[in-house]
């Protein structure tokens, strides 16, 4: 259980917190929701005793082990299987003892501990957790250093998954994951055996996984069971009673307050109007709910265009001479609300730039109406504003005739008010930097506004707000995002990206979410692809596979020791006597753990023995 009494903390003299309370029970998954800024970072620095409260208690229970994704995987050597295996260090090091331990009391106590943290299905449990995370067989025998940050993030995930500790803390991890990892990680976190709190903006993902919300607000937490969408009717029940209980005493409050006022000076009322001036000194005031400022996008307007503001003929797409995609027979009318579905990596973002102009094709015709407008906006974009410059700043270099104050009713229309507007860019809010980078994208009215995860860092009003305006807009749309419920509100047609086509998907949402949870390959039009062609392995994927077989048969001695060290035990003749026969079952279940382990661990070391040997014949 997880104890949170009268806790206050304060920032630079602003009050995050004023004698806060909640109670999370042991095993529940719980979400964590508040408007940005209001504390939900702070709160898990302040579970795991990286900050000291002001005032009150946070209790864990005694042995608990907490872990959330604090930064991401370091650009090493390491293997990512190897690094996601290594983030469970009770594993590592009771494997490490194992090796030179030689009393039989700690040798069984070591076993019987890595049988109930099932330490031999080690490499299978992190291999399933990095594919759910998208990230292929050969890829999770690559070094982290091959991959970027982004990708490094998703390993740490993987490592404190891994690891399972009692006390999951997740900050918006789907931040940095495509739809199918975001799916996937839905389903994982409902099967999760311990407590899990997470800060998360997904509106799907808090509707599907947690068992309950912790609102954060005015400084308190207040704890709702059930799902977020049954958490956003109850506290609007709540709001609205609340409201009118306001002003039903607002409205006795004047009664009082006119009798008083009528009769305090005649002296036959006298006594009665000072027993209701006590009346109104006693009466506790009920507070109507404040609402909160609206959150709003205005996008400007773009003149009709004559259709199709886009088409493409037999075009191809790629880098570097190499083609990600194909035959793109395209077309694209300024009514269009598009979302992109498919892997990562399967070209999602190569088709973003070549429709937005980034991208040259490689051959086949594009054709573009002669006064089209593009915007584009895409997750990076934020990370390239000028830190050191006012939201006023950056506009007033893209639109230097403008007056300021036209420019300040801009950012205004995206809910940067008068503070924010004078504020460096270093010192916003990540949610607060994506709007002034939505304001770019879309300042000058684009025909067309392509949207490449959108809602990274918005809290759930603004990506509600987003919904808004999108669906108000009179431009062309096309969409990348993880967000299940973003896609289903805006888009209207769907294009699948696969095998280095596009083709449109002609089920629904929810279809292509059943097909991913599957494992399912959807079919992305009924004609078939071409037959992939054989590609030449390099020698870097074979000096990586030759390191999986050699880790292989390291893993398989160490095992094989740990046999005989067993076998020689089960030889000693005390054991055998009638005093000591549960201590011989117990040997016995060990020893055959151990054998079982071993049967996996010859299964791995043929497995990657074969795929090496196909790889030599490949290069």
């Amino acid at each position: 259980m997880l104890k949170i009494s009268d806790i206050s903390y304060s920032v630079e003299g602003r009050p995050l917190f004023e004698h806060a309370s909640a109670v999370i029970p042991t095993g529940h998954k719980v979400g964590l929701v508040g408007r940005n800024g209001a504390g939900k970072t702070t709160l898990f620095r302040l579970i795991k005793g990286e900050l000291a409260l002001d005032t009150g208690v946070i209790e864990i229970p005694k042995g608990a082990r907490i872990g959330g994704v604090s930064q991401e995987v370091p650009g090493n050597e390491v293997s990512l299987l190897d690094t996601v295996i290594a983030a469970d260090t009770e594993r590592a090091e009771l494997m490490a003892e194992s090796e030179t331990a030689t009393d039989p009391h700690r040798i069984g106590e070591i076993q019987t501990r890595l049988a109930d943290i099932d330490a031999w299905s080690a490499e299978a449990r992190a291999s399933n957790i990095l594919r759910g995370l998208g990230f292929t067989d050969e890829e999770q025998r690559m070094p982290c250093s091959a991959f970027s940050g982004g990708w490094r993030m998703r390993v740490a995930l993987a490592g404190v998954l891994f690891s399972q500790p009692d006390l999951l803390l997740l900050d918006e991890p789907t931040n940095y994951l495509d739809l199918e990892g975001a799916l996937w990680l839905e389903s994982y976190l409902v099967k999760y055996p311990h407590t899990v709190l997470i800060v998360s903006h997904d509106r799907e993902l808090l509707n599907r996984s947690v068992t309950g919300i912790m609102h954060l607000d005015e400084r308190k937490l207040t704890y709702w069971s059930g799902p977020y969408d049954q958490f956003v009717r109850q506290r609007a029940e709540q709001r609205a009673v609340q409201t009118a209980a306001a002003k039903k005493q607002d409205a006795r409050r004047a009664h009082l307050q006119k009798f008083v006022d009528r009769f305090r000076a005649k002296a036959s009322k006298a006594k009665q109007a000072q027993s209701r001036v006590k009346m109104l000194e006693k009466m506790e005031t009920i507070r109507a709910p404040e609402d909160a400022a609206a959150t709003v996008f205005t996008f400007p307007e773009p003149e009709e265009l004559s259709p199709p503001i886009i088409s493409t003929e037999s075009v191809s797409v790629g880098y570097d001479g190499h083609v990600v995609l194909r035959n793109l027979n395209l077309r694209i009318d300024q009514d269009d609300r598009i979302a992109l579905l498919g892997r990562n990596g399967e070209g999602k973002s190569t088709l973003s730039k070549l429709l937005s102009g980034r991208l040259a094709p490689m051959g086949g015709k594009i054709a573009q109406s002669n006064k089209l407008r593009i915007g584009f906006f895409a997750q990076h974009q934020v990370d390239e504003l000028f830190v050191d410059e006012t939201p006023i700043q950056h506009l007033q270099t893209v639109r230097p005739g403008e007056h300021q104050s036209r420019l300040r009713a801009r950012l205004a229309g995206f809910g940067l008010m008068a503070d924010q507007a004078e504020t460096l860019v270093g010192k916003l809010s990540g949610g607060q930097k994506a709007r002034l980078s939505l304001l770019l994208a879309t300042i000058d009215a684009p025909h067309l506004l392509i949207l490449d995860e959108p809602t990274n860092h918005l809290d759930i009003e603004s990506r509600e707000a987003l919904v808004e305006a999108l669906t108000a807009y009179t431009g062309a749309v096309i969409l990348v995002s993880h967000d299940m419920h973003l896609l289903s509100m805006v888009a209207d047609r769907l294009w699948l990206v696969k095998d280095g086509r596009v083709s449109p998907y002609e089920d629904d949402l929810e279809a292509y979410r059943r097909l991913l949870l599957e494992g399912a390959k959807p079919a992305a039009s009924k004609t078939e692809p071409e037959a992939p062609k054989v590609r030449k392995v390099s020698r870097e994927e074979i000096a990586a596979l030759q390191s999986e077989v050699r880790k292989c048969e390291d893993r398989l001695q160490k095992i094989d020791d740990m046999r005989n060290k067993l076998a020689a035990k089960l030889a000693d003749p005390e054991l055998y006597e009638d005093d000591r026969r549960g201590d011989l079952a117990v040997w016995n279940k060990k020893y055959a753990e151990v054998m079982d382990a071993l049967a996996r661990a010859e299964s791995m070391w043929v497995t990657a023995s074969e795929k090496l040997e196909a790889a030599r014949k490949q290069s």
